[in-house]
Protein backbone atom coordinates (compact mmCIF):
# COMPACT_ATOMS: atom_id res chain seq x y z
CA UNK A 1 0.00 0.00 0.00
CA UNK A 2 1.73 3.32 -0.94
CA UNK A 3 1.64 6.04 1.70
CA UNK A 4 -0.38 8.26 0.16
CA UNK A 5 -3.16 5.94 0.23
CA UNK A 6 -2.47 5.07 3.94
CA UNK A 7 -2.46 8.22 4.99
CA UNK A 8 -5.84 9.21 3.47
CA UNK A 9 -7.58 6.25 5.04
CA UNK A 10 -6.04 6.42 8.43
CA UNK A 11 -7.41 10.48 8.27
CA UNK A 12 -10.81 9.30 6.77
CA UNK A 13 -11.37 6.60 9.52
CA UNK A 14 -9.79 8.83 12.31
CA UNK A 15 -12.62 11.54 11.44
CA UNK A 16 -15.55 9.17 11.43
CA UNK A 17 -14.32 7.33 14.51
CA UNK A 18 -14.20 10.70 16.38
CA UNK A 19 -18.29 11.75 15.56
CA UNK A 20 -19.24 7.61 15.16
CA UNK A 21 -20.36 7.68 18.83
CA UNK A 22 -22.61 11.18 18.08
CA UNK A 23 -24.77 8.90 15.86
CA UNK A 24 -28.01 6.68 17.47
CA UNK A 25 -27.72 3.36 17.04
CA UNK A 26 -25.65 0.78 15.11
CA UNK A 27 -27.20 0.60 11.73
CA UNK A 28 -26.89 4.35 11.44
CA UNK A 29 -23.26 4.00 11.77
CA UNK A 30 -23.16 1.02 9.85
CA UNK A 31 -24.68 3.45 7.24
CA UNK A 32 -22.60 6.52 7.60
CA UNK A 33 -19.60 4.22 7.67
CA UNK A 34 -20.77 2.58 4.05
CA UNK A 35 -21.29 6.01 3.15
CA UNK A 36 -17.78 7.40 3.97
CA UNK A 37 -16.18 4.53 2.98
CA UNK A 38 -17.69 5.03 -1.12
CA UNK A 39 -17.11 9.07 -1.02
CA UNK A 40 -13.38 8.10 0.17
CA UNK A 41 -12.21 5.35 -2.68
CA UNK A 42 -14.50 7.18 -5.00
CA UNK A 43 -12.27 10.77 -4.19
CA UNK A 44 -8.57 9.12 -3.59
CA UNK A 45 -7.94 8.91 -7.32
CA UNK A 46 -8.67 12.39 -7.90
CA UNK A 47 -6.56 13.55 -4.58
CA UNK A 48 -3.59 11.32 -6.20
CA UNK A 49 -4.08 13.26 -9.46
CA UNK A 50 -3.77 16.39 -8.08
CA UNK A 51 -0.83 15.24 -5.57
CA UNK A 52 1.26 13.83 -8.85
CA UNK A 53 1.01 17.06 -10.70
CA UNK A 54 2.93 19.21 -7.95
Amino acid sequence: MDPITLVFYAVVCGCLSAVAPKFPGMSVRLGVGAGVGIIAATTLPFIKDMLNGY
